[in-house]
């Protein structure tokens, strides 16, 4: 398989220009960092809705997005990732406040006061990813029973996530392109997989809210994608900074690399 002569436009990252380079390990030290934020912010939105905020498991990614069917989405929400955000005795009164029926006149003499203090630094409405809480019109929107996060926010929410990852794996890919790896195919494989990945993670939400077990694909197609980022960003900045170039690469060079620049 290393018999596989270079294609003509193929350049290593030791045929590449220092700053050129640099450049591509300055925007995989920024993306690293900025995936691994993403993974601590996925796992603070929807672990523990199941109960246990330790773990993120397919119970939560149901209840995420096809809802419990049951308690309402507040109450979901202060049994499970909220539930340190508030002393217990003040989230138990809420609860039973919520399945009550969350009456105006309970929220205008009793908890009020208790959401604008311990929730509204949050879900005032200025952050659109976040429930707004503002006033009670709001809500009495999340006391009604949980059907998992609502389409509009999905549609939402995917655009985001499609636009965005595009650009990732885009960047990703380029970097990853310049590394030496038979079989070529394999490579290949490697760049278009989070793509596909994307497709798939986007996609299931929403069939998620009808097919439970479509979580399973949210989980999969998710930790696949993390692999192949992992994976593409080890390996370039491996042989970019590490390795020895190719012997096909060297020959191709006359027997020596130059830094060009």
């Amino acid at each position: 398989m290393s018999d596989i002569p270079l294609h003509r436009l193929y350049h290593h990252y030791s045929e590449l220009p220092l700053s050129l380079r640099v450049l591509y390990t300055a925007s995989l030290i920024i993306l690293g960092f900025g995936y691994i934020f993403a993974l601590i912010y996925l796992f603070h939105a929807h672990a523990g809705r199941d109960g246990n905020p330790n773990t993120l498991s397919y119970r939560d990614i149901v209840l995420t997005y096809r809802g419990s069917g049951q308690g309402s989405r507040l109450e979901s929400a202060l049994r499970g990732p909220m539930s340190t955000m508030l002393p217990r005795d003040e989230i138990i009164p809420l609860i039973k406040w919520v399945q009550e029926g969350a009456s105006r006149d309970g929220y205008e003499k009793e908890f009020k006061q208790v959401l604008d203090k311990r929730c509204m630094a949050c879900h005032d409405g200025s952050n659109p990813h976040l429930v707004n809480l503002t006033g009670y019109d709001n809500l009495k929107k999340v006391t009604e029973k949980d059907t998992g996060t609502n389409i509009f926010t999905l549609v939402r929410v995917s655009h985001i996530h499609l636009f965005g990852f595009t650009f990732i794996f885009f960047v990703m890919g380029t970097i990853f392109s310049h590394a030496y790896m038979r079989p070529v195919w394999l490579k290949a494989a490697i760049v278009a997989t989070p793509f596909i990945c994307v497709v798939l993670d986007v996609s299931a939400w929403y069939i998620t809210k009808l097919y439970a077990w479509f979580a399973w694909v949210v989980m999969i197609s998710g930790g696949i994608m993390g692999m192949c980022f992992a994976f593409m960003w080890v390996v370039s900045m491996y042989q970019m900074w590490f390795s020895r170039p190719p012997s096909q690469v060297i020959e191709r060079e006359g027997g020596h690399i130059r830094i060009i620049e």
